[in-house]
């Protein structure tokens, strides 16, 4: 195509130039177009990751929550809470088999609910004197079971939370509690917290940290160590603490 001949085009109304994308432009001189090629991003990756790997998030922990830690160790140096001495820990008989007495902790965690040490603690002690397995329970009718148990918060949804879960660990569980927080929520009247205090407490294993555990409550150590933090929590793990708390302080 010669000089002369695109000279005359852009002259000439109704002549059309072909442009390097395949488009014509009629009667107006071609606009170079800006390159759409999206510029690259450099990723920065861990040591030891592949150039294929996704990169880590960087975990998040509050501000000062080592410092404040160690305010509330030195608070609850003394040990001298109701908890420390008619906590679920001291509620159950540690002379009974292993099952019965991995029941009288689950019992004893769901009395526990809206309820003061020193009342569950009274309660436990009731039910011991009768002597308390899953047998025992599943003989004793409504009426007896609230009586023995009250004034327990939400006695008379506890009496039947009990009944229910004492014949499903009796009929799916031979007399034992289950091993899992995922089983331990699945029966009636036991939440996350209950669930985590069983594993630790019957089971000697710590699965996480459970909700409104110990004596001052996991939301409210979670605020004296996030400095009373304004922004909302992501997840209940990082609510709890289970995501920035080092595994070996759960």
């Amino acid at each position: 195509m010669g000089l002369s001949f695109l000279k005359a085009a852009f002259l000439t109304p109704g002549i059309c130039v072909p442009c390097r994308a395949g488009s014509q432009i009629q009667g107006t001189p071609g606009v170079p177009r800006q390159s759409r090629r999206r510029k690259s991003l450099a990723i920065a990756y861990e040591a030891g990751q592949g150039g294929g790997a996704e990169p880590r998030r960087a975990r998040w922990e509050p501000q000062l929550w080592r410092e404040q830690l160690q305010r509330i160790r030195q608070m609850r140096s003394s040990r001298d809470a109701p908890v420390d001495e008619m906590g679920v820990h001291r509620c159950y008989d540690s002379s009974a088999p292993p099952e019965v007495m991995r029941y009288q902790v689950l019992l004893a965690l769901m009395l526990s609910s809206q309820t003061k040490d020193q009342v569950t603690s009274a309660a436990m002690l009731r039910l011991r004197r009768r002597g308390l397995t899953v047998d025992s329970v599943l003989q004793m009718d409504d009426e007896s079971l609230g009586h023995i148990i009250y004034p327990v918060g939400f006695w008379r949804n506890k009496v039947k939370y009990i009944k229910q879960t004492t014949a499903i660990l009796k009929q799916k569980y031979g007399g034992d509690i289950p091993s899992t927080v995922e089983e331990l929520v699945q029966l009636p009247g036991v939440g996350p917290k209950m669930a985590h205090l069983a594993m630790h407490i019957a089971w000697d294993s710590v699965a996480g940290i459970g909700p409104g555990l110990g004596p001052l409550g996991t939301d409210e150590c979670s605020k004296r160590m996030c400095c009373l933090m304004e922004e909302p929590w992501e997840s209940q793990e990082e609510r709890v603490g289970e995501s920035w708390i080092l595994q070996p302080l759960w």
